[in-house]
């Protein structure tokens, strides 16, 4: 995935977690530093921690190699009645 807004526009990582259909956890992208209390109790030690928060759906666009960039996806369905995503820019077929 590469990101198309925000503070780390350009960049590009992985997607780790879908958050219900709107949010995707992406790699080392929007890491923020979240301040954790420690509990003896349940093992956890406290101190600063930098962690993935999650972002937006429409902040990403999915990377094609082909052109090197993010590129839109679309839907269609295949001869044998298969629903495949394509790029939109050079048609090229993402799921087989």
């Amino acid at each position: 995935m590469i990101v198309t807004t925000g503070k780390d526009k350009g960049r590009r990582g992985t997607v780790l977690k879908v958050i219900d259909e709107e949010r995707v956890v992406v790699e080392n992208i929007n890491v923020v530093k979240k301040h954790q209390k420690p509990n003896p109790n349940a093992g956890v030690s406290g101190g600063i921690n930098e962690q993935e928060m999650p972002i937006h759906v429409s902040n990403v666009m999915l990377f094609n190699p082909a052109t090197n960039q993010g590129d839109r996806v679309g839907f269609k369905t295949l001869e044998d009645n298969k629903k495949v995503r394509y790029f939109k820019s050079n048609d090229e077929v993402i799921d087989i």
